[in-house]
């Protein structure tokens, strides 16, 4: 968290190279938020391209309140619920070829289980996905969603327990931990 506050601070100054460790630091954790959210590897590469351009636009007046590993969590998950919105209004179903896979490492190492955890994930309410993928695959903590998102920490528990209920019940116990 210090090392986070001195980064914004030379970022803030100006300093290229801060905006560039800040990147190293947390894009794989972005690239995974993203990937679970929208399963397209090219959307995946623009959400974050996105997200840092408008962070980089920032530099000078931008205010760490939190963690910058959430604020910026928050972001990736907020562009790609757009995106997502944006394709479902255009009828897109769903934008992975055939063959095509995200690392998922960490969810499975299996290519089926990953897709029946993928599928799983699809199916949940946009809300409920949003706080199991950022506190699982994000690593954020509850109170630091609920403060980059502006719901209670109630709410984000709620919607997480009843996401992962939820995914429960459809993986039927084919999964396990």
């Amino acid at each position: 968290m210090f090392e986070d506050r001195l980064l914004v601070q030379s970022f803030n100054a100006g300093d290229t190279q801060a905006l560039r460790q800040i990147y190293e630091k947390y894009r794989s954790d972005l690239f995974r938020v993203a990937g679970a959210l929208l399963h397209d590897p090219a959307a995946v590469e623009d959400v974050i391209h996105d997200v840092f351009v408008a962070f980089a636009s920032g530099a000078g007046r931008f205010e760490l309140k939190g963690s910058l590993k959430g604020y910026l969590a928050i972001c990736v998950a907020n562009r790609a619920r757009n995106i997502s919105r944006q394709d479902r209004h255009r009828g897109v179903q769903d934008r992975v070829g055939p063959g095509e896979q995200l690392d998922s490492s960490e969810i499975a190492s299996d290519a089926e289980l990953h897709e029946m955890v993928r599928a799983a994930l699809a199916n949940l309410a946009p809300e409920q996905h949003q706080a199991v993928v950022l506190h699982v695959l994000g690593s954020l903590r509850f109170r630091e969603i609920a403060r980059q998102t502006g719901e209670s920490v109630n709410t984000v528990k709620s919607r997480y327990r009843y996401g992962i209920a939820r995914l429960r019940s459809q993986l039927n116990g084919q999964v396990e931990r």
